[in-house]
Parts: structure tokens; sequence; C-alpha cells
């Protein structure tokens, strides 16, 4: 039998149990949306030990490609990725178990969301386990409309509002900071919460804060991709899809920690990389006309801007 959790440390089994069942619902809510296609599952384990179940919905006529992941693996040596910011782990075994999501829609005119809740757990023999919390999530507009950015921070800020008067701001700020192309000079979409290393709370706090940015995901993106899905487009707005999907294609391959921590501990690749789109192009040089709705993504929503004073 395994022994209970210590209080000063999270319970690994019930942090398991709400991220399998955040999964489900995640992919009940995109099914719906959809209407049709269902997420293929394919279960697979690690040698090391530990594995997964990853989600996986491709070319349907809502979602062009949704990947929706929960991973519990053990981890013998924690990878460089981890320990360039935490250098008192390397030589650490770790559990780390989280639910990573990309959803990137046909329809130009419905945003591209990603949203991921993890927990870590390092031990080394003889001391007390060092844990963290992190997670968040962010949204990727190709055309703009405010009343979208407005509801998806406003589901942020109010869902950060237990936690702390600061809580939203700071992570606020952080996500913008993070989710930034430094080879372009300018940020992946219009933001929302990232959030890293967060053990100050105690156990307990640091999971209900988990379990409200999870739910949170489903209560900010479900009406923006239904208010969005069926927007009429065509070919201009298409192509400008793919072009700007390219810079998410770049971050993820250039910048992010968890796509980098996953190759670097020999995740599994298909599951790593399941978050890019099957469909992308990138134009050589090209910038959008003055005046159109092109050009507005970059002028009026790629600045970092204040959202929830809108409301």
């Amino acid at each position: 039998m395994t022994a209970p959790a210590r209080p000063s440390t999270p319970d690994i089994a019930a942090v398991k149990a709400y991220l399998l069942d955040l999964q489900d619902r995640i992919c009940a809510m995109l099914e719906a949306e959809e209407g049709g296609a269902s997420f293929r599952t394919d279960e697979w384990t690690r040698a090391e030990g530990g594995g997964g179940r990853s989600r996986v919905l491709e070319n349907g006529t809502v979602i062009e490609k949704g990947g929706v992941l929960f991973s519990h693996v053990h981890i013998t040596q924690m990878p460089a990725s981890a320990t360039v910011h935490r250098p008192e782990l390397a030589g650490c075994r770790a559990q780390a178990l989280g639910v990573s999501l990309v959803i990137h829609p046909r329809n130009p005119y419905a945003p591209t969301s990603h949203a991921n809740v993890r927990l870590f757990v390092a031990e080394r023999e003889g001391q007390e386990p060092i844990w963290w919390f992190g997670g968040g999530f962010d949204l990727t507009p190709y055309y703009g409309n405010e009343d979208d950015c407005v509801h998806w921070h406003t589901v942020a800020k109010d869902l950060c509002a237990p936690f702390g008067d600061k809580v939203y701001q700071d992570y606020k700020r952080w996500c913008d900071t993070y989710f930034f192309l430094k080879h372009r000079n300018e940020p992946r979409g219009v933001g929302g919460l990232f959030y890293d290393d967060l053990n100050e709370w105690g156990a307990d706090q640091c999971f209900a804060f988990m379990r409200a940015v999870g739910d949170g995901y489903i209560r900010a993106y479900q009406p923006i991709l239904a208010r969005r899905k069926n927007t009429p487009y065509g070919e201009r707005e298409r192509e400008f899809l793919l072009h700007r999907r390219g810079r998410y294609v770049e971050f993820n391959l250039v910048y992010d920690r968890g796509t980098l921590f996953g190759l670097q501990s020999g995740g599994r690749t298909e599951s790593i990389l399941m978050s890019l789109p099957n469909q992308v192009s990138w134009r050589y040089d090209w910038q959008p006309e003055a005046g159109t709705p092109e050009a507005e993504l970059c002028e009026k929503y790629l600045v970092g801007r204040d959202w929830v004073s809108l409301s």
C-alpha cells in the first residue's frame, strides 16, 4: 500500500486523478464543438518509467489539428533544460505529470489555444523532495476580435482572484514575456496566464490553483470556439492563417521549455510534437498591406494590452 503523502508535499495520486479527468472533460468539450470527428486515443509507456495518454484529432470540420496529452513520467536524471534555471536539481531523479494541449482550428477567425498544467517532484536520497507546479493558458488569434480577448482575460483574472490581488497581473505579465519571439520582436498571441516554480502557497493551495487554471481553460475557450468556428472566410484568410501559424511553430521549436524538456528527457517524440499543425507556410519577407485586417492583428492585438480594462 502506498504511504499517504506528507502534508508538505503534493498528493501525487490526487493530482493524477484530476489531470486524467481534466483531459476527459477538455476532449468532450472539443468533440461537442466538432460535432462529428473524435479524438484518437494512444496510450504509451516509457522504458525509464511511467507513460501517458495522447489524444489527437486531425482533419475535423472545426479542428484541423488538436492534441490533448496526459503524461506521468519518471526521470532518472533531470535534463539540462530543467537545471539551467534550477542548478540544485542536477543529478536528481524526478516525476513529472501534467496535461498539455494545443488546438488549431480550421477557420482563420477561430484562434489557436494552448494550455498546460503540471507538477514536478524532484528527489535526492536523504533530502526532502523539491516540488513545484506550473502551467497556464494563452490565445493566438489570426484575425483579432476584442470580445474574444476580453472574455479570455476576464476568465483568467477571475480565476486568479481568490489567490491574491496581484496574481493575475503577475502571471499575465509573465505570459506576455514568456510567449515572445525574440527573433521576430513580437508576441506569439494575446497572452493569458503563465506561471512556474509555484510552491510558496503550500501543496493544497498550489494544487487548488492548478485546478482553477485547468477548469478555467474550458470556460475561456469554449465560447470563443463556438462563436468563430462557422465564420465565413476565403482563400485570403486561409493563406494568412497558414503564414501566422509559422510563428507558432517557430516558438515551439526554438523557445518552448516543455518541448525542450520532453526531447532532452527522452520523451515520446510523437506526443511532444503533436502541437505542430498539419499545414503551415513561410513566405519570404511577407508583410501585410497597410489598413487591412491582417495588418490590424500586429498593430492592435500583438502589443501586450490590458484587455480586462476594456470590459
